[in-house]
């Protein structure tokens, strides 16, 4: 079996929903990053074996976004392609389903990663109107006659007035802010602590891009306005905590979340170049990183929805037989600074360990010096399906150009999701 390992990345910026890329749906932005990643890296097209893609909000038209890419960039036929879905941790999902499949040896040369457009999210008609214009819409011998008595039938109050998208939970109604405030009271996480963090996360995002630590990630794209955007758009490097201690709570009237300690509505695109590491000494690449174990868990939506991280994350570490404390890096998706907060709390707790993890003690305390070293999700955005994808390259950068052999990566999702993965250097 040979290993499967990553070759390089290649995202488009990310940019707030309705702004820049407003034209470009996830199709698109998928394309801008594949074609990105193809042209800096400048693999043989017909040694692409398929592409794995993820996304949430999905075109109905066309909702397998990853063969639309490849069709659209005008890869070989022979380039097969699926697309999966796993709330915001798709991205990371599909590198994984891409990995396996190399080390099964089923691929040489996979491209994975997500997209997704918040910006171009579909207005819904009610069902109600579907039940009652089908049948006429689809039958062959309907006449005027049938036309005229459905227009008798339908309510513009109950049937024609489309139903806005909304992140909420299907089992519990309640959207992910709410649920992230809600996870903030029960772990005593306070609104001075989840600033400090946003703070953080857009200081270190800033100095990323400012040294040129993305410029290896990021492609630039040019939307059908004409305006080019080289950099993500979202990062404010001159935030400060008094500035962000002046917004309202937007989740609940006392609340703590804010719009500045939250993760804003995003649109954009990763990809991420995967081979077995014989293809890759046989094509001439350098491989930059390798996964030695993921995990995904479910917890239960009315419990703690964002928690699934705390409960993935040590069980990655035990696939990969480490301990937290010999981790060097650790990137957390950052939906909400709440959110992240809760999870470093559980991580140390022995309570929790024991309920939760059937340990004795606590997994341990997270260095925030080794936390989210280039920022985070608050900082950066979060387009649901290549958030994943984002992290690995920048973790797969940040082990191939420092002393840092270890990387552990976690990701909270919508339906009670946790997802988690152990990366390593290779030499």
């Amino acid at each position: 079996m040979s290993r499967a390992v990553v070759i390089a990345g290649a995202r488009t910026p990310f940019v707030r929903a309705f702004a820049e890329f407003v034209e470009m749906d996830a199709i698109a932005l998928g394309v801008a990053a594949v074609q990105g990643l193809l042209d800096r890296t400048q693999v043989p097209w017909d040694q692409v074996d398929s592409i794995v893609w993820g996304g949430v909000i999905l075109p109905s038209a066309a909702p397998n976004v990853g063969r639309e890419i490849a069709l659209d960039i005008g890869l070989p036929a022979s380039v097969e392609a699926m697309t999966v879905t796993r709330a915001c941790a798709s991205g990371l999902q599909a590198i994984t389903l891409a990995i396996a499949a190399i080390e099964r040896g089923e691929a040489d040369v996979v491209i994975a990663g997500g997209s997704d457009s918040t910006s171009n999210a579909e207005l819904k008609l009610p069902q109600s109107f579907v039940h009652k214009v089908a049948p006429v819409a689809m039958s062959g011998k309907s006449g005027p006659a049938d036309y005229f008595k459905l227009l008798g039938k339908i309510s513009p109050r109950r049937d024609l007035i489309p139903r806005a998208p909304k992140i909420a939970e299907r089992t519990t109604g309640e959207v992910m802010g709410e649920s992230a405030e809600k996870m903030a009271g029960r772990n005593g996480v306070g609104r001075a602590e989840q600033d400090v963090l946003a703070a953080r996360s857009h200081h270190r995002a800033a100095a990323a891009i400012e040294s040129g630590r993305f410029d290896e990630e990021v492609v630039p794209v040019t939307p059908p306005s004409g305006k080019t955007v080289y950099r993500d758009t979202i990062v404010r490097g001159d935030t400060s905590v008094d500035k962000l201690a002046k917004l309202r709570p937007v989740f609940a009237k006392n609340g703590t979340l804010t719009a500045g300690n939250s993760s804003t509505l995003t649109d954009g695109g990763a990809a991420v170049l995967l081979m077995s590491e014989d293809k890759a000494r046989e094509l001439g690449f350098t491989p930059k990183a390798a996964f030695k174990s993921w995990s995904y868990v479910g917890v239960d939506p009315a419990d703690q929805l964002l928690m699934g991280p705390a409960i993935a994350m040590p069980e990655a570490l035990d696939k990969a037989g480490l301990s937290l404390d010999q981790i060097d890096v650790i990137d957390m998706h950052e939906a909400f600074a709440a959110q992240v907060l809760s999870i470093l709390k559980m991580l140390e707790s022995d309570a929790f360990a024991r309920a939760r993890l059937g340990r004795e003690s606590a997994v341990g305390a997270v260095d925030p010096a080794k936390l989210n070293v280039h920022g985070g999700s608050v900082a950066l955005g979060h387009p649901f399906g290549a958030t994943g994808a984002r992290m690995v390259m920048t973790m797969a950068n940040e082990l191939a150009s420092t002393d840092s052999r270890t990387a552990l990566l976690g990701i909270c999702a919508a339906g009670g999701l946790g997802a988690a993965a152990v990366m390593e250097s290779v030499d």
